[in-house]
């Protein structure tokens, strides 16, 4: 048996390698790779006694600047398992943003892939898995067993940084604890030694890091792809014949449009697919459930400071409504609160579970998310039906969610108008069949400037992450305002869908797993 760091008081997880279908496999990007989990466990101790032989002392932060592949997940545990603390970052963040969160955790050392050296900044210890020599991983392992640290219950075990309200990304605080609970409670009594999940989704990303874990503990398969692509994702699936699928929507909806590889692909090994990270369309439920009509397709919700143990199967069997998230967990606690009214059919989801955050790392600046009595505020408004079935309405800010991304759009405004020809901006939503919604932009010209929407476009592209860039931009005279002298967006918006055709009535689920930054599509433009 082999330990992945994952504590709770005195016990871990227990993985066995003795099951002969415990594999890793690894394509996309280069020739497949397959490892054991003693492999991982292996390389998981060679990372945790090199840092200790190096002199790096528990709860300091470690980076993993990577896109998927073997050596993440074995410089992740391997982190946590010598008492540091794991920060997977988001590779797609523009440089400037990268050196802010390798700043701000106050990373001592960073694992990286060649794609992604020339974002660490200069003077930061690097440990690159590709290369050999130095500052090769390989040459970087001190192989040989390892006896994990025991650290306390809420002590820190990971950082994922999100996007706030103020621009800045937040770094989630997340325990030992909430890793152990949320692997048992998602394991429960089910044997998974058969399945095989296919991640496709970016191991900095809380979807993906919960399912290889689940994979872990269940003794399951792991089909592993550096990044995502709608024809790999679909040619791993008959090849490997995955039957566990958990992605973002407009990975899905991506792969939909590969109707050729589809109809000559083999899909019938897919017995369960689950959604979230951005809203999920009746047509898209349908049209996934017509190509995988061997599976059961799920709609989901969680997020990143709480987990993704939120909702689950009606507790009288009842069967979940296509868009609903279902009935709420057993273990947890749920309350809709509208004003002073916490009993509310339709309002603000709060919960309460061992899964919770320790709170933001470093941001002295920003109110708790908790209430007195300890539930975590969610900021997204839900409704409950008459069966107990949950549905996401919307949000209780301007944030909107594209292609599994969160947007904020005063943050996408302030942006634009950094362009030293634009005077005024505001950015909303409209809706998008791939990415479920889609920023575009109205634009006040300063006096005597003159621009073009490809600059504006490009402008944003390069001074922020791409999923924020406006894919329409129109350049008016007039903002309107509220009464409140803040942008009246909702002024904007009748006009944003008759200028592009959206059909601002498409039935919208919920969002689920809120602040997480999603899938390689975000660089894709419609």
């Amino acid at each position: 048996m082999w330990r992945v760091n994952c504590w709770a008081g005195r016990r871990t997880i227990e993985l066995g390698i003795n099951y002969p279908r415990m594999t890793l496999v690894l394509g996309g990007e280069e020739k497949p790779r397959e490892f054991t989990f003693a492999d991982l466990d292996q390389a998981a101790n060679g990372v945790a006694r090199a840092l200790v032989a190096k002199g790096y002392e528990p709860g300091e932060r470690v980076a993993i600047l990577s896109a998927n592949r073997f050596e993440t997940l074995a410089a992740y545990y391997g982190t946590m398992r010598a008492g540091l603390v794991s920060v997977p970052v988001n590779f797609k963040f523009p440089r400037q943003l990268i050196h802010y969160i390798l700043e701000d955790c106050g990373a001592e050392l960073v694992f990286c892939d060649a794609a992604r050296k020339s974002n660490c900044p200069p003077g930061l210890p690097v440990v690159d898995f590709s290369a050999d020599g130095p500052v090769g991983f390989e040459n970087f392992l001190d192989h040989g067993p390892f006896q994990a640290t025991t650290p306390a219950l809420n002590e820190p075990a990971m950082f994922l940084y999100t996007s706030g309200s103020s621009g800045k990304p937040k770094g989630v605080i997340l325990s030992h604890q909430s890793h152990i609970w949320v692997a048992e409670t998602r394991l429960g009594n089910q044997d998974l030694s058969r399945h095989r999940y296919l991640i496709a989704a970016p191991l900095y990303h809380m979807n993906a890091l919960v399912l290889a874990k689940l994979a872990c503990v269940g003794h399951s398969t792991m089909v592993i792809l550096p990044q995502f692509s709608a024809r790999a994702y679909i040619e791993a699936i008959g090849t490997y014949r995955a039957t566990w699928l958990t992605a973002v929507p407009p990975m899905l909806a991506m792969m939909l449009r590969e109707e050729e590889l589809l109809a000559r692909t083999d899909l019938s090994s897919v017995e369960f697919g689950r959604m979230g990270s951005a809203p999920v369309s009746q047509s898209l439920m349908t049209n996934l459930k017509r190509v995988f009509s061997n599976a059961a397709i799920t709609n989901a919700y969680g997020t990143t400071e709480a987990g993704p143990v939120v909702f689950g199967p009606h507790p009288q069997g009842l069967s979940q409504p296509e868009l609903s998230v279902g009935c709420a967990h057993p273990l947890s606690s749920l309350r809709l609160v509208d004003g002073e009214n916490r009993h509310a059919e339709q309002g603000v989801l709060e919960m309460k579970y061992p899964a919770l955050m320790n709170g933001y790392h470093n941001r002295p600046d920003l109110k708790p998310p908790f209430t007195d009595d300890g539930f975590y505020i969610t900021g997204d408004v839900f409704r409950r039906d008459e069966n107990g079935f949950y549905y996401f309405v919307g949000c209780s800010d301007d944030m909107f969610v594209s292609g599994g991304e969160n947007i904020y759009p005063s943050d996408v405004e302030r942006m634009l108008e950094r362009h030293t020809a634009v005077g005024q901006a505001a950015v909303v939503p409209i809706d998008d069949d791939v990415k479920g919604t889609k920023p575009v932009a109205f634009t006040i010209l300063k006096s005597g400037q003159q621009t073009s929407v490809d600059e504006i476009k490009q402008f944003a592209l390069a001074d922020a992450p791409a999923y924020q860039h406006p894919r329409e931009v129109w350049f008016v005279d007039e903002i309107p305002l509220a009464s409140t002298n803040k942008i009246d967006r909702r002024a904007f918006k009748p006009e944003a869908v008759k200028r592009t055709g959206s059909d601002a009535s498409r039935a919208r689920p919920e969002r689920s797993w809120p602040g997480q930054l999603a899938i390689d599509v975000s660089r894709i433009s419609t």
